[in-house]
């Protein structure tokens, strides 16, 4: 699977903290009712560029960490750190302890690093590893004299969408370009109602998970999660959304994409047990549809700096997913996704976590146990903002999410391709023997990522 893997080292030249150039008063910011829903987990994003014209290593490092110091200030959550209050729940303390930053030195060039598989080449070298705060950063020259920007999230802290506003603000304020969005702290715009108006459904999406059967002991699995990327072609998407709508109702490239791979998916575990059930979860933001009909709200909603999330999916047995045509198939995710695209599901939600709460809980779809089907959760990365990634030296060559969250629930994150208008780039954490099946009945569709299709 993927290009032939080739050894390298990552020196650590230096280690720093970098926090906001601006007088700071500490303050405790509570986590939202939809920040409560995601469990300690850090996803990673990590950008790659070719070898400068005129700038050294050393100036880029300085202008990274510069400006960071700058966005920073706009940004004070992400110089923070999580600590429980007194009913065991996370909040952001604001006290601006900075972020970790590492400058970093990799013996391999950028046309040599294996991007089908980031397993290998990208985590432990690349991503650092976050041990104090919210954020952690690291910068890495290449031999090639490219570099490696990278950086971990806490994504009780963060959504990718909220990622993105730091990160294009970043890279505005390298280029001492005006800030295009300054993130919104109101957290009142996602207070519970009084009294709370929960409908049943969120029961049967979300669980408490205290109530949850305590994990299995003495387990060993057979199988485990691995990271791969992909490009799909956008010959390839046209043609699943075409075949996705022959019913007579188009469906979306999302919704198509998703079906596709959820059949994909079910045909590994057929053999196994065509009866048991396999779950599709797609991660909807709420953030416009909490904005709905209120114009004030929408435009704070579209700054918000938080989790506004949440993660509707489908069930069906692993038998009648290989059967259906890939038009019933992508009905049914339709179906599933639709109530959850609307402002009353995320107020609902808002209240479903307040009735539990002191308790944590998380989306069902998540909770896999070794009898269980597959189940896969898809997240739209179309809005990544490789194009804008320019901190002075010109924009990424190639970047992506890395999010190896562990467990048996698989993750898919399609993005735009930043060679090909049209093409995907798939990031897939998904279960070894998944991506075999993927790789050898749907070759056509998925292609390992590769320097030849970046044009390294």
């Amino acid at each position: 699977m993927g290009s032939v893997k080739e050894e390298f080292t990552v020196a650590v030249r230096k280690n720093e903290v970098v926090a906001a150039v601006a007088p700071f008063q500490d303050h405790w910011l509570p986590l939202t009712n939809l920040d409560l829903l995601l469990p300690p987990l850090d996803f990673g994003v990590f950008f790659c560029y070719k070898k400068p014209t005129s700038s050294h290593s050393s100036r880029m490092f300085s202008v990274l960490k510069k400006s960071l110091a700058e966005a920073l200030i706009s940004y004070y959550g992400l110089g923070g750190e999580v600590v429980p209050n007194a009913l065991g729940e996370p909040e952001l303390l604001c006290n601006n302890r900075g972020v970790d930053f590492v400058e970093a030195y990799a013996d391999i060039e950028l046309r040599n690093l294996n991007f089908h598989n980031p397993d290998d080449s990208i985590e432990g070298k690349f991503i650092p590893k976050k041990k104090r705060g919210v954020l952690a950063v690291q910068a890495t020259e290449l031999k090639c004299g490219g570099i490696v920007v990278a950086c971990a999230f806490d994504h009780r802290v963060a959504d990718a969408y909220t990622a993105n506003m730091f990160l294009v603000s970043w890279a505005e304020i390298a280029q001492s370009k005006p800030v295009s969005m300054v993130p919104s702290f109101r957290r009142s715009l996602l207070n519970p109602r009084r009294p709370g108006r929960v409908d049943p459904s969120l029961d049967e999406m979300y669980v408490p998970i205290p109530s949850l059967p305590p994990p299995e002991e003495n387990h060993e699995p057979t199988d485990h999660l691995i990271s791969r990327i992909y490009y799909v072609s956008s010959d390839q998407i046209n043609e699943l959304q075409s075949l996705a709508s022959s019913d007579g109702d188009k469906r979306s490239k999302l919704e198509s994409f998703s079906a596709f791979l959820w059949k994909q998916v079910a045909a590994f575990a057929a053999s196994k047990d065509r009866n048991r059930i396999s779950k599709m979860g797609i991660v909807v933001d709420g953030r416009s549809r909490l904005g709905e009909g209120d114009e004030d709200k929408a435009t704070a909603m579209a700054y918000h700096f938080g989790n506004v999330l949440s993660v509707p999916y489908g069930s069906q047995p692993i038998g009648e997913l290989i059967e259906q045509p890939l038009c019933r198939v992508a009905k049914q995710v339709h179906e599933f996704l639709k109530p959850a695209t609307n402002k009353e599901h995320f107020l609902g939600l808002i209240d479903w976590v307040e009735a539990h709460r002191p308790e944590p809980a998380m989306t069902r779809v998540y909770n896999v146990v070794k009898d269980d089907g597959p189940a896969v959760v898809m997240s739209s990365g179309l809005r990544f903002p490789v194009p804008k990634m320019d901190f002075g030296w010109g924009r990424p060559a190639f970047g992506s999410y890395h999010f190896p969250w562990g467990g048996l629930c698989g993750y898919v994150m399609p993005m735009p391709s930043p060679v090909r208008d049209g093409d995907w780039v798939v990031y897939m954490l998904l279960l070894k023997g998944q991506l075999e099946q993927i790789e050898k009945e749907a070759a056509l569709v998925f292609r390992p990522l590769t320097s030849d299709y970046l044009n390294l």
